[in-house]
């Protein structure tokens, strides 16, 4: 949200598309601003341990207990739909001003298929389009991880590689910060829980015995041709 602040993106009118969208609350965040906003999230036939832990994205009635969004203003820009984030024949190449995804690539099946997401991401933008995604980085090995698995864990030189990727595609990559911290908080090691009965907050999570961390990707596009 405030990476599309900052580039001017939250202006009404323009159009933004959200990946793997489950029940997070930015949809009415950025239908609010006047934004046509296209939320979608994996076809219902794939896992459906996301709908079993309450994580699966819910209809626009649902939406509205948030109370981000009016709801007349809600209904006219918020659209729902289903999209394989491995497939993204769906969507308009070239359409939208903005998009993101919060948490998702990292459960596309295997590492390549998520750095292959980001990348027919940024196809999705217009020239000057922002594209933002969070993922798990692994804090623990540049080498040995975590992949083909339903959740991965890239390493440092996964997103550097698609940094250069995108970089001589004639993109603009945000820099990286890859400084893990060192207050008290970031010492601190979670181990995994139920997501309905998880009641603290973390800034690092043990996953298959690999320690892991929320990482910001942020990319401009700046050339037309989709390589």
């Amino acid at each position: 949200l405030q990476v599309h602040f900052e580039n001017q993106k939250l202006v009404p009118g323009l159009k933004a598309i959200g990946f793997g969208c489950g029940e997070e609350p930015l949809p009415s965040v950025f239908a609010s601003y006047g934004i046509s906003v296209l939320a979608t999230d994996a076809p219902s036939h794939d896992d459906n341990s996301w709908r079993e832990t309450g994580q699966y994205m819910m209809p626009i009635d649902k939406i509205l207990e948030y109370k981000l969004c009016d709801e007349e203003i809600l209904r006219k820009n918020l659209k729902l739909q289903y999209i394989d984030m491995n497939d993204l024949s769906q969507v308009h190449e070239k359409d939208y001003d903005f998009c993101w995804s919060a948490c998702a690539l990292e459960h596309l099946g295997s590492i390549q298929k998520g750095l292959d997401f980001i990348k027919k991401s940024v196809n999705v933008l217009k020239v000057g389009g922002i594209s933002v995604h969070t993922t798990e980085l692994n804090l623990s090995s540049n080498e040995k991880t975590l992949d083909n698995n339903s959740t991965v864990l890239f390493r440092k030189k996964d997103l550097e590689k698609i940094a250069e990727q995108l970089t001589d595609a004639g993109h603009k990559v945000y820099p990286f910060n890859f400084d893990t911290g060192s207050g008290w908080i970031d010492q601190y090691i979670d181990l995994p829980t139920h997501p309905k009965i998880q009641d603290h907050l973390h800034l690092k999570l043990l996953v298959n015995g690999y320690q892991s961390t929320s990482f910001g990707i942020i990319i401009e596009k700046t050339n037309d041709e989709n390589r």
